[in-house]
């Protein structure tokens, strides 16, 4: 059996086995895991794969990649993804301004890349993902509070300041970020993980271990995709898998002799699912707004948490397929060509729409006009 196969299939069937325990694991519980992942698994894994590398300068390239591609997604989610919205939905479209260009590598990315690339290529995402964490947590920050004080009646300058520095605190104190800090230290100072103490590595190893597992059970007890806006999320989701496709074709077209590892690597980091950090600072504002009793609030909470919920497993599956097929998403004709596709498949809700409204007004203009011919022969008739 193929090798990339066989691990999608051992993966497919963890997740499966996180579906079945969704009836026995109540979705508040599920907080819990996400803490364990976050806080423990996730930052041994990384610790281990910094360690492993050498300190270059030519790497901070990664997390300036990261945040270019954040920024350009930024302005394609005003123009592009929420183009197909109504004019009026402008609290949908905020949302997905928020929502849309951030990535969450941790849930829906990392685990994958170790498995199929390895310890080099997960340090190097790592490195990536402090350029989208600084957009994410600060600038996209910025962007919430500007709208909120744009569209507020008060002025709340002082409170938007003290928050500012609380999340820039948070950042410092993200477990993550405290262990991408301290290797770049080690790294620095020219010691690996070799140069650890013996359990000291050990415990480090064994809670690595635990990452893979963890994560693709969490996405199984998570998926649970509410009805209502699921075609216009998967939609825009699909839409925003295939900007991404285009972006990472082009930057594999300017760089020819980039490694396949590498040319997979920028495929699937931009492919992430949608951040949580967005849906936190719209949290705040809309608790804000509370306080402000304003009746048209900045963001669409529910429309956001929908997102979130498909962003996932959206993600996940999309993840799977370019590494099942490598061979396929290494050449950048191929990958231009699927972003191409994903792009127009993700226009066929809105046209079915356009054709389904044609239908009903046409023949109501026909009815319409059919009750008129009725009334006018009647009143020859009367006359």
């Amino acid at each position: 059996m193929n090798f990339a196969l066989q691990k999608t299939l051992e993966l497919v069937l963890i997740i499966g086995l996180g579906i079945l325990l969704q009836r026995k694991i109540a979705k508040e519980n599920l907080k819990g895991v996400k803490i364990l992942i976050l806080s423990v698994a996730l930052p041994a894994v990384i610790f281990v794969a910094l360690l492993k590398i050498k300190l270059e300068s030519s790497l901070l390239v990664f997390p300036l990649l990261a945040l270019s591609f954040n920024l350009i997604m930024l302005v394609a989610s005003k123009y592009i993804l929420s183009a197909t919205l109504p004019e009026k939905e402008n609290a949908k479209k905020r949302t997905i301004m928020m929502l849309l260009p951030s990535l969450a590598p941790g849930l829906s990315c990392f685990p994958f890349i170790v498995v199929y690339l390895g310890d080099d290529s997960l340090a190097q995402a790592a490195l990536a993902d402090v350029g989208n964490k600084i957009f994410g947590l600060i600038l996209l920050y910025m962007l919430a509070m500007h709208w909120y004080h744009k569209r507020s009646v008060k002025n709340l300058r002082a409170s938007s300041a003290s928050k500012l520095k609380s999340l820039a605190l948070s950042l410092l104190n993200e477990p993550i970020n405290m262990v991408i800090i301290l290797g770049l230290v080690l790294l620095g100072l020219g010691l690996n993980l070799a140069s650890l103490p013996d359990f000291l590595q050990n415990t480090i190893l064994n809670l690595k271990v635990l990452m893979t597992p963890l994560v693709l059970l969490f996405i199984g007890m998570a998926v649970r995709i509410k009805s209502g806006e699921f075609s216009l999320i998967l939609s825009l989701l699909a839409r925003r898998a295939g900007i991404t496709f285009c972006l990472s074709s082009i930057f594999v077209f300017l760089f020819p002799s980039l490694t396949p590892a590498l040319i997979l690597l920028l495929v699937v980091f931009p492919q992430s699912a949608c951040s949580f950090w967005p849906f936190a600072h719209m949290s705040a504002v809309n608790a804000l707004e509370d306080k402000d009793e304003q009746n048209k609030p900045t963001f669409n909470i529910d429309f956001a948490v929908n997102i979130l919920a498909c962003s996932l497993p959206f993600s996940t599956i999309l993840i799977i397929s370019v590494f099942s097929f490598s061979e396929f998403f290494i050449d950048p004709i191929k990958i231009l060509g699927a972003g191409v596709v994903m792009i127009a498949v993700s226009f066929l809700p809105l046209l079915v729409t356009k054709l389904r409204v044609g239908r009903i007004s046409g023949g109501v203009k026909d009815w319409q006009r059919f009750e008129g011919l009725n009334a006018h022969s009647q009143t020859s008739e009367d006359n």
